[in-house]
């Protein structure tokens, strides 16, 4: 990723944070973004850490404050950051909710303007300065495919970012711009605990097979592996599924199963001899 410009959504922390991090260790310059007056001291912590790990040819990361929700601050934000290679629609919030009724009208059109369409508004302004080789990569969630029970509103803009992921990669084929998604199972990140109550937190992950939930940097190499050319020029209209578990019961006929897609991700890595250890 030598040489790319990368730009994250909701880069300050979680799993964003771990994407910043692994794109810098890979030689791109990063961007992320972040709301002011909540995420100062992460997003702080995040310019440190990369500045640490990015090689000394890669130019400083930039942080960026916004309230993505917005059409006018996404374009603001792609404006002042100008070239991109690589995009990740990542930002995200979610809220519980035991019952329709908890999920008042102002606060549904709250979570879909975080969640959905902050992602179309930041990619029809970023592709004005997108080229043939770039990739755009959405974060969705297994919630998407098994269902969110008690954050139904969450669970539903997930669902719209797969089927937008899949129309816009059909859209931007002949331009030669990849779109593709992760789906991630439940992952250990501040979403949580600032949503969930910490009775919740004690059983995160306990349904999943392998017994626990993930950590951001187990879910981060997907991210990388969807953003280089040399790993996935054959990969848009995607979604990945590190979930912890067979994702066969929940993969369509039109994705690859988690196993194929990490099979090929660690094969075509060690072709050509990138740094997965260092992840």
């Amino acid at each position: 990723m030598q040489g790319k410009v990368a730009l994250v959504t909701g880069g300050d922390s979680g799993i964003g944070r771990s994407v910043c991090l692994h794109f810098a260790m890979e030689g791109a310059t990063v961007g992320f973004t972040y709301v002011k007056g909540i995420e100062d001291v992460d997003k702080d912590e995040t310019i440190k850490l990369i500045k640490q790990l990015k090689p000394p040819s890669s130019k400083d990361p930039i942080a960026i404050q916004a309230d993505l929700g917005y059409e006018s601050e996404c374009q603001r934000v792609v404006d002042e950051y100008g070239r991109i290679d690589i995009l990740v629609n990542n930002a995200a919030e979610q809220h519980l909710s035991h019952s329709m009724d908890d999920v008042t009208e102002s606060r549904l059109e709250r979570v879909f303007r975080t969640n959905i369409f902050s992602q179309f508004f930041l990619t029809r302004h970023a592709l004005k300065y997108m080229r043939e080789g770039s990739a755009i990569i959405n974060s969705t969630s297994v919630n998407a495919y098994s269902g969110g029970s008690e954050v139904l509103d969450y669970t539903a803009t997930k669902g719209a970012i797969v089927a937008f992921t899949r129309g816009l990669a059909l859209q931007l084929a002949s331009k030669g711009i990849r779109v593709n998604a992760v789906a991630p199972g439940p992952v250990w990140t501040p979403l949580q605990p600032a949503s969930m109550p910490a009775e919740s937190m004690k059983g995160l992950g306990s349904s999943v097979p392998m017994g626990r939930a993930a950590q951001p940097h187990e879910i981060a190499p997907c991210y990388v592996f969807l953003a280089c050319n040399e790993c996935s020029s054959y990969f848009t209209g995607q979604v990945l599924h590190p979930n912890g578990k067979n994702a066969s019961s929940i993969a369509t006929h039109n994705e690859p199963s988690t196993c194929l897609g990490f099979l090929l991700m660690v094969f075509v890595s060690e072709l050509v001899g990138f740094r997965w250890n260092d992840c």
